[in-house]
């Protein structure tokens, strides 16, 4: 949806193939969104002062907010945001300049901060708060504030996680093809 993409300085949002951008959404400047993305009503992904990268089929659920860090005297270099593949981004999520590799689920109102790295098939239990520069291990569960890891996860588990990127992949397409009539 056009309306909810914003150019900054020349830069413009790149979207990948059947991607769906709600119109109450906002994404700013240089955001890349790969083939299958969906991002929801009341999201804002503002790549300002550096780079968003969303991986296939990944979604953004309503009312969350992912941004980065400027380069400058404490923060050296700035930070990107990216976010894997098949991933899913719970409802008022905020992740500022952290890393999540594949098949992870952020979930309700957890906060990933500057640094954190969130490795593949792992979960972020709602509210939790993982804290600058900390680094979760691939499949595992963590949860608090501060988040602290729980336990590794069980295979049926880690199958949810592809099935939720799924899963938003089909609403989406739903979305894709009323808007088309």
């Amino acid at each position: 949806m056009v309306s909810a993409l914003r150019s900054l300085q020349g830069i413009r949002p790149r979207l990948g193939a059947r991607v769906h951008v709600d119109p109450a959404a906002v994404v700013i400047g240089d955001v890349e969104l790969a083939d299958d993305v969906s991002i929801w009503p009341t999201a804002v992904l503002r790549g300002d002062v550096g780079a968003i990268r969303i991986g296939r089929a990944s979604n953004i659920q309503d009312g969350a907010i992912i941004h980065v860090t400027h380069d400058g005297p404490w923060s050296p270099g700035g930070g990107d945001t990216e976010i894997g593949e098949g991933v899913t981004v719970g409802h008022g999520v905020v992740i500022h300049a952290a890393r999540i590799e594949d098949h992870c689920l952020i979930g309700i109102r957890a906060t990933i901060l500057d640094g954190a790295i969130i490795h593949r098939h792992a979960i972020i239990a709602a509210g939790s708060l993982v804290p600058p520069g900390k680094v979760v291990g691939e499949g595992e569960l963590w949860m608090g504030q501060p988040a602290r890891r729980v336990r590794a996860l069980e295979p049926a588990e880690i199958e949810r996680l592809h099935y939720s990127a799924e899963h938003y992949v089909r609403i989406k397409d739903r979305y894709l093809a009323e808007s088309r009539d």
